[in-house]
């Protein structure tokens, strides 16, 4: 019989039944008390503990029902045969399975993928929530349309009407828990056996949810004026997805020229189609903002993707998705039974948020903030160093410095980060890994900064790549 010798802790947090049963877990997870072994009945281990028969009875309880010990009648209670089974990881204190250190921590960080927070319209959204919750109304609180709440697709379709040029109405309209959803969504809705080509370098999410869902991926080469479509030919591809007006991450907006040749692309056969991500257009510095590829698509070829996610936050988590005629009757007969996944209350939310103007006067701030922080970047860029060029400036949150020389974009990555800034390479955006065989790319991102930081991390930039 294995005697216990357990130290209980009166009056602590946890139940004097927890900790026993907490101490023969572990003793016989850890292989002190052997599988088959006796042990002690409840009566004698409430006079050895001096504690109530009935708070060992809840222990043994728990035990006997989690597998770890084994009651015989008449014989009394046995430790369970688990060794061997599986090796069972303890866990940190907290519950949480043991996470890996992130690794080195940065005084200063370029993210590309930055959005600022802290000009999040916090006081407006409150009101705006108060305003949807005054009433009992719980039509709010029913499973809405799965498409997404009529109101706020038509405030989307009007909106983007408005400020990209995008031709459609609120019934091809799906909204969705962002762009990830949405594009497995769009799996479902194409079917599978479809070869879809990106652009590389590309958004490298995009091609790995294409890859797990079965598609045959494929990768195009791009020139200055983005996906070249002799190569799409020559891909055999039925779909492509492409970022037109802002090319992640090399940023290139697509010339009309090239537009006109991936639509005639498209409709040269019946089951071609554009997917058009339009993840950050709202914000350009230089000129009008580029109408969307949909605008001109005439045919019915392009699916166009869009996101509130970087123009107000990501925890938003509202995406939205306009579908042709066709590909909406599709949608229809194979996935229209899948309920929406962004709650009611935050569909009403946002729908006033754009209707009562909040949306455009929010992305007017932003896009005088992003232009201040990208004229700062490139002020104290230009100061900097005469062995780089800039690209991919003048729109979005971040751009291109492109090194010609001896040094690598690991090297250049490497400086950077002992002086406690950390950069991107744009390597990791190509499929392969392997960029330009030419050059050193590094990737700016700059709405996580404001221009005093952006001020002292491009100071220690000069001084880890110039001395």
């Amino acid at each position: 019989m294995y005697e216990l010798t357990i130290s209980l802790v009166q009056g602590g947090r946890k139940p004097l039944y927890e900790q026993i049963y907490e101490y023969i877990k572990n003793e016989i997870r850890e292989g002190r008390i052997s599988s088959g072994e006796r042990l002690s009945s409840t009566r004698m281990l409430s006079s050895h503990l001096e504690v109530s028969r009935s708070t060992v009875e809840l222990a043994y309880e728990q035990l006997l029902s989690e597998g770890y010990i084994e009651s015989k009648p008449c014989r009394g209670y046995f430790a369970a045969q688990i060794d061997g089974l599986y090796s069972i990881r303890p866990a940190c204190a907290d519950g949480q399975a043991p996470v890996k250190s992130s690794g080195k921590k940065y005084r200063y960080d370029f993210t590309p993928n930055g959005v600022d927070l802290n000009s999040f319209p916090y006081n407006t959204w409150r009101k705006l929530s108060r305003e949807c919750l005054v009433d009992d109304r719980a039509e709010l609180f029913r499973l809405g349309c799965p498409q997404g709440e009529p109101g706020l697709r038509s405030a989307i379709c009007s909106y983007l009407h408005q400020a990209r040029g995008v031709d459609c109405t609120p019934e091809q309209i799906i909204v969705g828990a962002g762009n990830d959803y949405l594009m497995m969504l769009l799996c479902a809705i194409l079917g599978t056996g479809r070869r879809v080509a990106l652009e590389n370098p590309t958004y490298r999410q995009a091609y790995r949810l294409f890859s797990n869902l079965s598609f045959d991926t494929r990768t195009v080469d791009m020139d200055e004026r983005g996906m070249r479509v002799d190569e799409l030919e020559r891909s055999g591809a039925d779909l492509t997805f492409v970022m037109p007006s802002h090319q992640y991450p090399l940023g290139t907006v697509m010339p009309i020229r090239r537009r006109m040749e991936l639509l005639r692309w498209a409709s040269e056969e019946a089951g071609r189609f554009i997917i058009e991500d339009d993840y950050d257009s709202e914000f350009r510095y230089k000129g009008k903002p580029i109408p969307a590829l949909q605008g001109y698509d005439a045919d019915g070829k392009v699916i166009y993707i869009g996101t509130f996610s970087k123009s107000i936050a990501p925890a938003i988590r509202m995406s939205y998705m306009v579908l042709p005629e066709a590909v909406c009757e599709m949608y229809h007969k194979r996935c229209g039974f899948i309920s929406s996944t962004v709650s009611k209350v935050d569909q009403l939310i946002l729908q006033k948020f754009i209707e009562e103007g909040y949306y455009e006067r929010h992305l007017n701030k932003m896009r005088a903030l992003y232009r201040s922080r990208h004229d700062m970047l490139l002020a104290e860029l230009k100061e900097a160093g005469p062995d780089f060029r800039i690209s991919g400036e003048n729109a979005g949150v971040h751009l291109l410095l492109h090194f010609r020389g001896a040094r690598t974009e690991e090297e250049l990555i490497k400086l950077a980060a002992q002086k406690g800034v950390r950069v991107y390479g744009l390597s990791e955006y190509y499929v392969n890994g392997a960029g330009p065989a030419d050059e050193a790319v590094i990737l700016l991102g700059y709405a996580n900064m404001d221009e005093e930081r952006i001020r002292e991390a491009v100071r220690l930039l000069k001084e880890a790549w110039y001395g």
